[in-house]
């Protein structure tokens, strides 16, 4: 895109220079357009700059957001785990109860 506008503006500037030298434009029409063509390089300098800023935070947010995910897999493998641990403790607490109700109901029997 920068090279598109500065070929047009070098279009511009030698077809002005063209006209001078024909005498059809007074040096203060060269320099006018000569200033609009500068402006016109300074926005589209400014327009990159913007560009390339936008470019980078977006970087930045794909990897902050996969940093997020990274700690979210962590934790639901984390949780996972807690999950299977609270699990097996819960096995042998059942197992646990059902051997004192047998010992239980042996002491009562006889």
């Amino acid at each position: 895109m920068k090279n598109t506008i500065s070929t047009a503006l070098k279009a511009g500037i030698a077809a002005v220079a063209l006209a001078a030298a024909s005498g059809c434009v007074s040096q203060k029409q060269v320099d006018e357009i000569s200033a609009k063509a500068d402006k016109a390089i300074q926005d589209a300098a400014a327009a990159k700059a913007a560009a390339d800023s936008a470019a980078s935070q977006a970087s930045q947010a794909g990897s902050s957001a996969q940093a997020a995910r990274s700690a979210a897999d962590s934790a639901q493998n984390t949780a996972n785990q807690a999950l299977q641990a609270a699990q097996a403790a819960q096995a042998a607490a059942d197992a646990t109860n059902e051997k004192i109700e047998r010992a239980f109901k042996k002491s009562v029997s006889k």
